[in-house]
């Protein structure tokens, strides 16, 4: 039987200035403004962690930041 173990991680909104997606007044969402260099940083948190073995379950973003959950075969 396969086990696997589990980690969170936390990413504030300092390390992005303009985090993953855009939202007007009326909560509207898109993609469509994103700078290039924040696809590439978020691209870059999960090649690294990647390349640890660990893969990505789910990700939350907010105005805080994101919040990714993890796991591993162990």
């Amino acid at each position: 039987m396969k086990k696997f173990k589990y980690e969170i991680t936390r990413h504030p909104v300092t390390q992005f200035h303009q985090l993953a997606f855009f939202c007007t007044e009326n909560g509207e969402c898109n993609l469509d403004e994103v700078p290039t260099d924040q696809f590439t940083l978020l691209n870059d948190i999960l090649d690294e962690r990647g390349s640890q073995g660990w893969e990505l379950v789910q990700i939350f973003f907010n105005e805080g930041g994101m919040l990714a959950f993890w796991n591993k075969e162990t």
